[in-house]
């Protein structure tokens, strides 16, 4: 099989580099999977505004968007993703004993347990929640506006955690803890 590799900045096109000297100065430096996906400026460009967009005028905040994130890289089984976003949860004020609950799972806050819930079911079927997941969550609260943000992350985070199933690029980031 063709071993993909993480390519250098000088390799990626004149718009692929140009985001990723955003992405340097934003987060002090470049993820591989961001330079891996760079191979494709207009699939960098997009998954970076979706991103963005989705974190605009959001229905959950960062911290909340980091939760969402661990469960479907939990059920996606992507260690690279999993490794990057249990370092942004800790950032976000998630302890790791929140991270693993959040990955297996579940989680004590109510409103945010609903949330992860639908996620792990969208994510673990298909984009299918269920009508039990789709119920719960909106008996905790949320709305139509949230269920639609809710699965673009989904959507969103599958798609990273599918580059680098494709990829197995080295992960840049202390590894998650085994759950």
């Amino acid at each position: 099989m063709k071993t993909i590799s993480v390519p250098e900045k000088e390799q990626l096109s004149f718009g692929a580099q140009s985001i990723l000297e955003s992405v340097e100065k934003k987060m002090g430096k470049i993820p591989n999977l961001y330079a891996t996906i760079g191979y494709s400026s207009s699939a960098l460009k997009s998954m970076l505004e979706t991103e963005a967009s989705l974190a605009h005028d959001s229905s959950f905040t960062a911290k909340e968007r980091e939760a969402i994130n661990l469960i479907v890289s939990q059920v996606n089984e992507c260690d690279y993703c999993l490794a990057a976003h249990t370092t942004l949860a800790k950032m976000r004020g998630f302890t790791e004993e929140d991270t693993v609950e959040i990955r297996k799972g579940s989680f004590s806050e109510v409103k945010l347990d609903a949330a992860i819930k639908l996620a792990h079911s969208i994510a673990n079927n298909k984009g299918n929640a269920g009508n039990g997941a789709l119920e719960n969550f909106f008996n905790a609260g949320y709305d139509e506006k949230a269920l639609i943000e809710l699965t673009a992350l989904v959507a969103l985070r599958s798609f990273t955690n599918y580059v680098f199933a494709n990829t197995q690029i080295p992960i840049d980031f202390p590894l998650a803890q085994a759950i």
